[in-house]
């Protein structure tokens, strides 16, 4: 058996510093064979000063992966692929399929007609509308029209399908999942619908009819699960919604003029696990640099604009997407002059907060701008 090739030492009051002696090794090997270890030779690997993200930055042009997105149409039909995705891949996490920490991305299509079968899962989901017309999600029986940029939720443990109408166009939107975290925890279960089909059971857009009036709350309602009743939040009154606040507010010296989409019972998060906003960058507007645990997923829904992470640029513009790792310093701008910039995001803050994990700071004592790396 062999011995452990690294002890991790750091020359540090309070943290692990051992030698390695012959005596020691022999010790390790006798640990390994009981399937045990000395805590000391890894205890600074596992105990970082600070978190140490294994995902890296990367940005995914709309431009360069919607050709491929599409020819899968021609390859694989929804019925044999089960849902026919491109998903996302970091680099650092390609060993969990994740495209930033623990969240899943993926660019979905469907033609005009295309059904996919109805299942459900222990991962929370949602969809971010990127193009076409006629697209449609049925939640638990909730069914809900879709348009460029609105956002739907099909959370943890609902029976959810997709389609497009037989009048529509070929849709392509963003799938958002916290798979590799309901792995990590060895938590997750998968079911196909034994009819392969849901029935409507409500009013066709229900959901946004009951509950997406702002300040309003249906009287006698008996929603008791824990995501969202609001299953649609639609891109118009969303962008009308920024637009009001920017009148009124200077906004966040680091994220600009920012919503969250939000449960309108609780106030909260729209699922226990992941989070999501739009924010808006006024033309010009360079935000400050900033750094928090949760990892982020960015899409550019308006404009064009730019978005430095950790010294290094990129240039976004509509549809195109972005990941923040944990712990990253960013920061955002808005290439044009002349027009808003807005970016939807997708996060697994409501994990961090509710773990009392989550952690702020700011670039320099006030929250500087960071030197790009050229």
């Amino acid at each position: 058996m062999s011995n452990p090739k690294v002890n991790h030492r750091e020359d540090v009051a309070g943290r692990a510093n051992v030698q390695d002696t012959p005596e020691l090794l022999a010790y390790y090997d006798q640990l390994e064979a009981l399937d045990a270890g000395a805590l000391w030779t890894v205890a600074n690997k596992i105990e970082p000063w600070q978190p140490k993200s294994a995902s890296v930055p990367v940005l995914w042009r709309y431009r360069d992966l919607r050709e491929h997105v599409l020819r899968s149409t021609q390859l694989v039909t929804p019925e044999k692929a089960g849902r026919r995705v491109v998903y996302l891949s970091n680099p650092g996490r390609r060993d969990v399929s994740a495209a930033v920490g623990w969240l899943y991305s993926g660019l979905q299509v469907m033609n005009p007609g295309e059904v996919a079968s109805a299942h459900a899962h222990s991962a929370s989901a949602l969809r971010f509308i990127m193009e076409g017309k006629g697209a449609y999600t049925i939640v638990d029986g909730h069914k809900m029209t879709l348009g460029a940029n609105d956002f739907v939720l099909t959370p943890n443990g609902t029976w959810h399908e997709h389609g497009v109408s037989a009048d529509g166009t070929p849709c392509l939107w963003q799938d958002g999942l916290d798979i590799p975290l309901v792995n990590a925890l060895e938590a997750n279960f998968y079911a196909v619908h034994e009819d392969k089909h849901q029935a409507v059971g409500f009013p066709v857009d229900d959901a946004t009819a009951t509950w997406g009036n702002p300040g309003l709350r249906p009287s006698g309602d008996s929603w008791r699960h824990p995501y969202s009743p609001l299953l649609k939040y639609e891109w118009g009154p969303t962008y009308e919604a920024l637009q009001r606040y920017a009148k009124v507010t200077e906004g966040s010296p680091f994220d600009a003029i920012l919503l969250n989409y939000v449960n309108p019972l609780t106030g909260g998060p729209v699922m226990q696990t992941i989070g999501a906003s739009m924010q808006l960058l006024r033309p010009g507007e360079h935000t400050k640099a900033h750094r928090h645990t949760g990892s982020v997923i960015y899409q550019a829904a308006k404009g064009k604009g730019y978005t430095i992470i950790n010294g290094q640029r990129f240039d976004w513009q509509e549809r195109d997407i972005f990941c923040v790792p944990s712990w990253a310093w960013h920061e955002h701008g808005n290439a044009s002059d002349r027009e808003d910039a807005c970016l939807f995001a997708f996060s697994d803050l409501p994990v961090m907060n509710s773990l009392g994990l989550y952690r702020e700071e700011a670039y320099g004592e006030t929250g500087g701008q960071q030197q790009v790396i050229a």
